[in-house]
């Protein structure tokens, strides 16, 4: 998880605990303050909660990359002889050789007809869009942040070839320093390119971040975002689409042994839990929530001592005595460059008129909670946490496997004395 989400997330958590006067300088201090210094005063509270933010700053955000070198690490003459500024950026669309879709105007680099910087622009003026969307590894156990991207439907780039017919899937391709054994591709039936299913966001051609032009290091000048998937569907650094009649996924992630057409799940984890508590002292503890496709019904723990029996034949804790945890609401103010307030502009999935969310926790974003325990006994204890989605599936389910993204329950351990 990105250090800035963590430091932030205990600016949240320390408002909601002081505000409801729920605990004391003493059980702060079992809580990780070193993220935000030694000086617990009231000023440097008040100062946290000011500097606080639900979005991720462009050069916070945890990376998985690919490339040796990195592509945006090379000159910058290399970068404007591979298309990687935005001045000299192209994106073919084209027909696959080998599954022919029938086009009537592809955009090609050859023919001179590819799009360039000045042409998206162009579209945006018309039909860009924003949202939100947390960007995390269908491996990984933590995200790597949570931003505003803003860019063009592809569907809208699509309809700018022409297709006919013999359409089934879009490969795209980010630019990996020309080198077969580097390339980076990934794709997804044309059907969901073409249309959004209820409550979706489109798939989109990226080139903002928090209102801010893509870095190279965020994949930039112009990336792929698909918003209820992995971040190996959000290609970096796009120069190619091919428009195919092949009924397959070419992904690379596929060579991993990964489920290539996989939604984000919904799953909890803790950010601050206490290793070792004195006898009497409140327990708080906090966390995040990732949202996926099934949404977001609610949070909750269960406190079990360390030597207790688990439950024969339920490895998913199914029938163990979990506990509410509480949910905080939207943020006020979004933060990651942001002005403080409502956001200046329209965003899917937010009212027009009050510029907040239509409903909360919102799917592929990140919740907080956290959770209070009181009267616990002097011993040794496991602490869990899970989700419950909005059809009442409890995590690890409905898709408990790996392939398809991780969302095992949390353990921590946790010394009463």
């Amino acid at each position: 998880m990105a250090d800035s989400f963590n430091a932030d997330h205990v600016r949240v958590m320390r408002r909601f605990f002081l505000k409801r006067g729920a605990i004391g300088l003493a059980a702060w201090q079992l809580l990780p303050w070193s993220v935000l210094g030694a000086d617990v005063s009231d000023a440097a509270l008040d100062d946290a909660i000011r500097k606080l933010s639900y979005l991720t700053q462009q050069d916070a955000f945890g990376t998985v990359e690919r490339g040796t070198p990195l592509p945006y690490t090379h000159p910058e003459e290399k970068l404007r002889a591979v298309g990687m500024t935005r001045d000299t950026w192209k994106l073919d669309v084209v027909s696959d050789p080998a599954a022919p879709a029938k086009l009537g105007a592809p955009l090609s680099k050859e023919a001179g007809t590819a799009l360039d910087w000045n042409g998206l622009m162009g579209l945006a003026e018309r039909h860009a869009v924003r949202f939100l969307k947390v960007m995390t590894c269908n491996n990984g156990g933590s995200p790597l942040g949570v931003g505003l991207w803003e860019g063009v439907p592809l569907r809208t780039i699509v309809w700018m070839t022409k297709p006919d017919s013999d359409l089934r899937r879009v490969f795209y391709y980010g630019y990996h320093n020309d080198d077969p054994k580097q390339l980076f591709q990934s794709s997804l039936p044309i059907g969901r390119v073409l249309e959004d299913p209820p409550g979706h966001h489109p798939v989109i051609v990226c080139y903002k971040l928090n209102g801010e032009f893509l870095t190279g290091k965020r994949g930039g000048p112009v990336r792929m975002v698909v918003p209820e998937c992995y971040g190996f569907k959000s290609i970096k650094w796009l120069q190619r689409v091919v428009l195919t009649n092949a009924p397959y996924a070419n992904d690379t992630y596929a060579n991993g042994n990964n489920d290539v057409d996989s939604w984000m799940k919904t799953f909890a984890r803790f950010v601050s839990t206490p290793a070792k508590v004195a006898s009497g002292q409140p327990i708080p503890i906090t966390g995040m929530a990732q949202v996926g496709i099934s949404g977001l019904q609610k949070v909750q723990y269960w406190l079990t001592r360390a030597d207790a029996a688990l439950p024969a034949d339920d490895p998913n804790f199914t029938q163990a005595d979990w506990k509410d945890a509480k949910l905080l609401a939207s943020p006020k103010n979004w933060g990651g460059g942001l002005p403080d307030g409502p956001f200046q502009k329209d965003v899917l999935g937010f009212d027009a008129q009050t510029q907040q969310p239509t409903t909360w926790p919102m799917r592929y974003a990140l919740a907080h909670w956290a959770a209070m325990l009181t009267d616990v006994a002097p011993g040794s204890y496991h602490l869990r946490c899970r989700t419950i989605d909005v059809n009442g599936a409890a995590q690890p389910m409905p898709r408990p496997f790996a392939k398809s993204g991780r969302n095992f329950i949390q353990k921590v351990d946790l010394t009463v004395e």
